[in-house]
């Protein structure tokens, strides 16, 4: 039980402490394998064994990011900089929304998560330093469209989500319908709603000065320049159209992207020559997403290996008595800190629903009730973890420019409004269904 809190707090305080995420997710699974009887030798081995679960989401990462920068290179981003400056300047509430509507379509419309986040904002920076907003309200409204709709929504990456958690239950011996699942998720779902207007409306609503100075005077010459649709911006959105449609019918980032950036170079939109600071650009700007991911994989591996997770849930099981309240509250905990750990919610689903469904079952929970324990305790990795590619995401795009920091700025926000809201509308909906 104490291998996953600990590795977990030593994580979390190390991250809050400003210690980079990679050595800290490093540390919490060292501190993991220690503890678990492991020699250090051992559980470097685990976890470079168990980066591998990971590889491929790495490398889309980084093929996306060199995508993003030619995408850049062009100006097109100018176009919709410039509109957005036009519409929405002085209207901070509207922009939040605005962001967490594109987000949204993300995850379901549009499946690409957030492969979006390195082409659309960080063209944006100057104009958010300019109208005085408050990053960490971007933050949110980015991780809201990350995920909620897929927890809520069964369309896209939702579908997904949905069907992890019906087979997860039906291989541990309960039985629920698609339909059913999508149901479920609709209470906690709305836990991330509230958690969303309370950040646009309330907590994020107040001018914040940006860090370092100039921003306004550049914003307003980029407001000045003139930019018009030419034959590179049409051959973007080629590129753009066919790097989308290959990544869906192939279900493979990696593809997707190598097609976009094939593209870019063969209609000549970025020159051959620039290739290499493309990639290298691409690979600066996303590296360590995919350098985190990675670890982060490794950090699961070994919490797996040594069954820290399931001596946690029998620990925790051993004493939770027959109240169902109690049991809901504490199974959420528990899943609290595995997912948090190892920041996927996809990824932690199955785990989850090997240890919760025999428990529920015993307790007299319900298909739905127990659906919305394991969609929800999987969902708490995804807002507020160091390890999250949803918080990974927005920091990347956030941070181009240097002036936003990861935990400070994204988990702490995200963790705030919407892991609680989260695990308490979870923890409703486990009592009532």
């Amino acid at each position: 039980m104490w291998i996953v809190i600990i590795s977990v707090l030593v994580m979390t305080v190390l991250s809050l402490l400003r210690v980079n995420v990679i050595i800290a997710i490093i540390a919490a699974a060292l501190t993991a394998g220690l503890m678990a009887g492991l020699s250090p030798t051992e559980a470097v081995e685990l976890l470079v064994n168990g980066m591998g679960d990971q590889a491929n989401t790495a490398l889309s990462y980084v093929l996306l990011g060199a995508f993003a920068v030619a995408i850049s290179y062009t100006g097109i981003t100018s176009l919709l900089v410039n509109y957005l400056v036009r519409a929405l300047t002085g209207k901070k509430t509207m922009m939040l929304l605005a962001i967490a509507g594109i987000a949204s379509l993300s995850q379901n419309l549009v499946p690409v998560h957030i492969a979006f986040i390195p082409i659309l904002i960080p063209p944006l920076l100057k104009l958010f330093d300019k109208m005085k907003m408050d990053r960490r309200g971007v933050a949110t409204a980015l991780t809201f469209g990350l995920k909620a709709p897929y927890i809520m929504i069964p369309a896209g990456f939702g579908i997904l989500f949905h069907r992890t958690i019906v087979d997860g239950m039906a291989s541990n011996g309960s039985e629920l319908t698609m339909n059913q699942a999508a149901l479920a998720m609709l209470i906690p779902g709305s836990g991330m709603i509230v958690g969303l207007l309370i950040a646009v409306f309330i907590t994020y609503r107040k001018p914040k000065e940006p860090i370092g100075t100039g921003a306004e005077t550049d914003v307003e010459e980029e407001m000045g320049q003139t930019v018009t649709f030419n034959k590179n911006h049409f051959f973007t959105l080629v590129a753009i159209v066919a790097a989308l449609i290959v990544q869906i019918v192939t279900d493979n980032l990696i593809i997707g992207a190598l097609t976009g950036l094939v593209l870019m170079f063969a209609f000549l939109v970025v020159p051959f020559k620039q290739g290499d600071s493309i990639i290298s650009e691409g690979v600066a700007m996303m590296g360590t997403i995919a350098f985190v991911m990675l670890v982060a994989a490794g950090y699961g591996n070994i919490l797996k290996e040594t069954d820290a997770v399931t001596g946690m849930v029998e620990a925790s099981s051993s004493v939770l008595g027959d109240n169902k309240v109690i049991i809901a509250f504490v199974l959420l905990l528990v899943g609290l800190f595995v997912t948090m750990g190892i920041g996927s919610s996809f990824g932690t689903v199955p785990i989850l629903a090997a240890l919760y469904v025999p428990i529920c079952l015993a307790a007299g929970f319900s298909p739905m009730a127990t659906a919305a324990l394991i969609g929800t305790a999987g969902a708490l990795g995804d807002a507020g973890s160091p390890a999250s590619d949803s918080t990974l995401g927005p920091t990347a795009g956030l941070n181009a420019d240097g002036k936003h920091n990861h935990i400070w700025d994204t988990c702490v926000p995200t963790f705030i409004h919407y892991n609680i809201p989260l695990f308490i509308f979870g923890w409703i909906a486990a009592v009532i269904l």
